[in-house]
């Protein structure tokens, strides 16, 4: 297998084609280095796609989907526990179409991270585990990055979408665990911006001024006929083509323009997912699994902080105002949207193909703050799984009476990448070679 470190100057390079932003399409002559996918494709996957719905910020467990309504009030809060259509599940009164819904997904309620650091626990919840050496660089790729180079070839769409308003921060910087990691920036995700307008952007493929898509398509034929006269490596060839088609293609193909449009949508499709930039997010994630898209990221917001009076874009990390924005703004949209979702799915034949994950980076405190809020908690968390294989109705795990602490069934980040994988079909074996997830088991019950 070919190293992703080892730098081919000679090569032009076909993320450099995706890269559109930075300099424009035609500085695809510089060398760089290149990056070509495991030619492997899993054989036994249950599912064909994925779809994180990512709730960035850490959601309360209490306030979700691991309610103790027996707990003292500083534990249990405001908030009443409403019975789910599975027998002796219940979940926040917040949740009212999520709970209609629960024999199509199973509830973990005994997830748990290794850091209660916004930056460091959510780049160890995307990519399982702990950068190099312990502190916060060099972490292993994001599970959409082995995803992508596993599974790239097959949709003509980039195969790792990140969908959100930006790339995801705290006020101390960005989170790096987002996309390649040390595999390097060619299996980051094809980040898209969905507003709650149905306005899409693709940000990576503004052109340069003054280059037209016509210039294109001639520049890229001129390039394929350099590298037909220049290179002797076929099979680096055959990928930057691969690559470099599905740039143009993204570009000039009306099937990829409607993909993107979500004017293609009655007001009532859009209605029912929420007129919510979240809303139309996993509505725009529908239409990416309908194009056959492996990885779908989904990002509640790009900042995590709800602390500063003038940004509307913030995540669910309330320190304060928790049962505020609870009430008003997280618990419907994402009760909404995710039920859309899941129904939408569902009705189209492609749930059982499809698996969709709900999870934040950590779950917060039991006891609510004297600020009115609850601060990070990595001990114990709660996530929703669905379609994919996933059995419907069940409960993976448990928390103590305040759900603090797993009492059975602890699932570490490892376990959670591996049954990702393991459900797209992308088996230990495969796992080992890649050098991904070590020691990861997937989690029994869910794959």
């Amino acid at each position: 297998m070919r190293s992703h470190e080892t730098c081919q100057p000679a090569q032009p390079s076909r993320r450099r084609f995706l890269q559109a932003s930075c300099a424009g399409l035609p500085a695809l002559l510089a060398g760089v280095c290149d990056a070509v996918g495991d030619e492997r494709e899993p054989v036994t996957a249950r599912a064909k796609s994925v779809v994180l719905l990512w709730m960035w910020g850490g959601p309360s467990q209490l306030d979700t989907f691991d309610p103790k309504p027996a707990a003292p009030a500083e534990i249990r809060g405001p908030f009443t526990s409403i019975q789910t259509r599975t027998p002796g599940l219940q979940f926040c009164e917040l949740f009212p179409r999520l709970a209609r819904r629960t024999d199509k997904m199973s509830v973990v309620r005994s997830q748990i991270n290794y850091d209660n650091a916004h930056r460091i626990a959510g780049s160890i919840a995307l990519t399982g585990g702990k950068g190099r050496n312990d502190v916060d660089a060099d972490y292993q790729p994001n599970f959409g990055s082995i995803v992508h180079r596993v599974l790239e070839r097959r949709s003509k769409l980039p195969p790792f979408v990140a969908i959100g308003p930006g790339k995801m921060r705290t006020a101390i910087g960005e989170l790096k665990g987002f996309g390649g990691g040390v595999w390097g920036s060619a299996y980051d995700p094809f980040p898209v911006h969905c507003s709650e307008l149905a306005d899409v952007e693709l940000p990576t493929l503004r052109l340069a001024e003054g280059l037209s898509v016509g210039r294109l398509a001639d520049r890229h034929a001129l390039l394929k006929r350099l590298q037909q006269i220049k290179s002797t490596d076929t099979a680096n060839v055959a990928g930057w083509n691969h690559d470099a088609r599905r740039a143009l293609d993204l570009l000039t193909l009306k099937e990829n323009h409607r993909t993107f449009d979500l004017r293609q949508e009655s007001d009532a499709s859009r209605g029912r997912y929420g007129f919510t930039q979240f809303g139309q997010s996993c509505l725009l994630a529908r239409r990416l699994v309908e194009a056959h898209v492996p990885y779908i990221q989904v990002n509640w917001s790009q900042w995590v902080e709800n602390i500063y009076d003038t940004r509307t874009d913030f995540g669910w990390d309330t320190h304060w105002l928790n049962f505020e924005h609870m009430a008003d703004r997280h618990g419907p949209i994402f009760d909404r949207a995710m039920a859309a979702l899941l129904d939408d799915l569902d009705e189209r034949g492609l749930l059982k193909s499809t698996l969709v994950v709900a999870m934040g980076e950590f779950g917060r405190t039991p006891k609510i703050s004297a600020n009115g809020g609850r601060d990070h908690w990595q001990r114990c968390q709660s996530s929703l799984w669905a379609g994919g294989g996933v059995p419907g109705g069940q409960v993976i795990g448990a928390s103590d009476k305040w759900a603090g602490d797993p009492t059975s069934n602890p699932i570490s980040p490892e376990m959670v990448g591996a049954t990702i994988l393991e459900l797209m079909g992308i088996t230990t074996d495969q796992r080992a070679e890649l050098r991904v997830l070590d020691g990861g088991t997937p989690v029994e019950g869910l794959a």
